[in-house]
């Protein structure tokens, strides 16, 4: 089981390093980088959101986010406003060239989407999707955990008797109990 765990993380890092290549490559054949679209694509789906709130979604340090949205205002992709109730805080807006280039990377999506999952059923999509979502939910987890006390490594089993593990079960096993 041992073997089987750490075969299972390896292949999970190395899929997505793999995958963020990949992407990487079919974004810059299109003059975008894949954080770029990344910020297009969550600031069309939610206007208005702030600087802050951006990187926390995007899980980027604020740092990086600020150069990354230079760029985008340079060229003329967003907007910042200030926010009405906290002068200190900006929101991002896409303009009309931002709208036009994620729409323009829609077939792209699409195309990466396609080659990448070719063959698979819906249920092994929902599956593997169920799977990696509870997988995140645990990392997540885990991480502000070590980020409260690095010195704890607290085991499932203690996780579970504390009552910790509930967000964690997988839906799949929750729909099969059902």
């Amino acid at each position: 089981m041992r073997e089987l765990r750490r075969e299972l993380v390896f292949q999970l890092i190395e899929t997505s390093r793999l995958l963020q290549t990949y992407v990487d490559q079919r974004a810059k054949q299109h003059g975008t980088t894949r954080a770029q679209w990344a910020v297009l694509g969550r600031l069309r789906r939610q206007e208005g959101l702030t600087q802050v709130d951006l990187a926390g979604q995007l899980e980027l340090q604020p740092i990086s986010l600020v150069r990354l949205l230079d760029r985008l205002v340079e060229q003329g992709y967003l907007e910042r406003r200030s926010d009405a109730q906290d002068r200190r805080a900006k929101r991002l807006y896409l303009t009309v060239r931002g709208r036009q280039v994620v729409a323009d990377l829609d077939p792209l999506g699409d195309d990466i989407r396609n080659a990448v999952l070719d063959g698979y059923s819906a249920d092994e999509m929902q599956n593997l999707r169920d799977m990696l979502v509870t997988v995140k939910d645990r990392i997540k987890h885990l991480t502000l955990e070590a980020h409260r006390d690095p010195d704890a490594h607290a085991s499932e089993p203690e996780l579970a008797a504390a009552g910790d593990m509930a967000p964690f079960q997988s839906r799949t096993n929750v729909r099969q109990r059902s």
